[in-house]
């Protein structure tokens, strides 16, 4: 076989095998494709098949948004029509039942399903026309006008809010009924905003359903608590507390009735003694110091291959004492927050409360060659001792401390 014969051969054999690789290549892609949009049907037809015609709705509605002339999203248009009309068919019987059941409560529930059934309509109308090829025809939708079943239902759901919330208004017993007859008010005022006196009701619901709580701060120990650090103690604007029902007063009102007292009450603050540990270390280093010719076995100074006289670093050894000074100083407060009724003046609950501040500040010096220093022990080197804190600076630094203690005590707590 000639040389050109075999390089034609090669060739052609190794075109064909790209070929097969690139058809390999785009049938492992369309099978993966293929893959993932059976998956897609399956699951819209096995949501189907169980009855979550909803489930089928939103999956063949988000399917057909993409992309609804594609041929390969034919079957989401098959199911999407046949689950409208089993959805439309099953919520309305739904509705038939629960106003023959003649019971109040079921209007929100109908009311729901009125504006759920208008919202499949909705969520379908901008996809239309979707056309059925085999069949050349449009898929069939038969739409209906909800609006008077919603405002009829929603006028019948506002009704039953008001005088649901309105009785439970006036006969509440506990703070809870209140609350309960807040949550009717409020969303009577999202359906109707003006919908009677829903607002002034609304806020009547709402302070008869608020816990009062006094809050008040006993100092039983025998050192003193700085005045700036009580105030920030007391001020609850600072607490970021986001709770609905549970205003926290330092300076009591006297037009309103408080259910619950807090006290913050300190027991003990120990301030340990100003001391000063000294740490004494030797620091060693082998360190750089100039140069020295490099020496033949003659005595004479040694040559590299141009001639040139050979030198070598020369390296001594430094050493260095360190001396590292620490001042320490540090303060623990230990007391409880405890919670009473107002209302039986029993203690309901307590919990332990403590807090600390640590002052520490380092500094050093040396003696010897400085050269033996790292970059960290130089920084510490170059610190001079401050003065220690009051005890009362030390009392009022333990203070963002204290707030956290606090506030995570009264998240903690649920008053009901």
């Amino acid at each position: 076989m000639s040389v050109t014969n075999s390089v034609n051969t090669a060739f052609t054999r190794n075109t064909k095998i790209k070929i097969l690789n690139n058809v390999k290549g785009i049938s492992i892609f369309g099978l993966f494709i293929l893959m993932l949009s059976c998956g897609g049907v399956k699951n819209t037809q096995e949501a189907l098949n169980t009855g979550n015609y909803y489930s089928a709705i939103n999956k063949s509605v988000a399917k057909l948004s993409e992309n609804k002339t594609r041929k390969g999203n034919q079957d989401y248009i098959y199911m999407l029509e046949d689950a409208f009309v089993k959805n439309t068919k099953r919520e309305l019987k739904e509705i038939d039942f629960l106003k023959k059941d003649g019971n109040p409560a079921n209007y929100e529930k109908i009311y729901n399903l009125y504006n759920r059934l208008n919202s499949v309509q909705e969520r379908i109308t901008p996809l239309l026309p979707l056309q059925l090829y085999d069949e050349n025809r449009n898929a069939s939708f038969s739409f209906k006008d909800y609006s008077n079943d919603i405002l009829s239902s929603k006028s019948k759901l506002s009704d039953y809010l008001y005088n649901n919330a309105t009785t439970l208004l006036t006969s509440a017993i506990t703070k809870y009924d209140f609350r309960k007859a807040y949550d009717d008010f409020k969303y009577l005022s999202k359906l109707s905003p003006d919908y009677k006196d829903v607002r002034e009701k609304t806020e009547e619901a709402y302070q008869k359903g608020i816990d009062f709580v006094q809050v008040r701060l006993s100092n039983n120990t025998d050192k003193i608590i700085p005045e700036d650090l009580e105030s920030s103690l007391l001020n609850f604007n600072t607490y970021d507390l986001d709770n609905l029902w549970t205003r926290y007063h330092t300076n009591p009102q006297r037009d309103i009735h408080y259910n619950y007292e807090m006290l913050l009450d300190f027991t003990a603050i120990n301030i340990s003694p100003e001391h000063v540990v000294t740490k004494v270390t030797t620091e060693e280093k082998e360190i750089k110091d100039g140069w020295r010719y490099v020496l033949d076995e003659n005595g004479n100074v040694a040559k590299d291959s141009l001639n040139n006289d050979i030198k070598e670093d020369k390296f001594i050894v430094v050493k260095c004492d360190f001396r590292k000074f620490t001042q320490h100083k540090d303060v623990q407060i230990s007391g409880n927050v405890t919670y009473y009724d107002l209302k039986t003046k029993q203690q309901i609950n307590s919990y332990p409360l403590t807090s600390g501040f640590v002052f520490e500040h380092i500094y050093a010096n040396y003696n010897g060659d400085k050269r033996a220093l790292d970059d960290k022990l130089i920084r510490l080197a170059n610190r001079r001792p401050v003065p220690f804190p009051s005890n009362e600076q030390l009392i009022y630094d333990s203070g963002e401390d204290l707030k956290n203690n606090i506030k995570s005590i009264i998240k903690k707590y649920q008053f009901n």
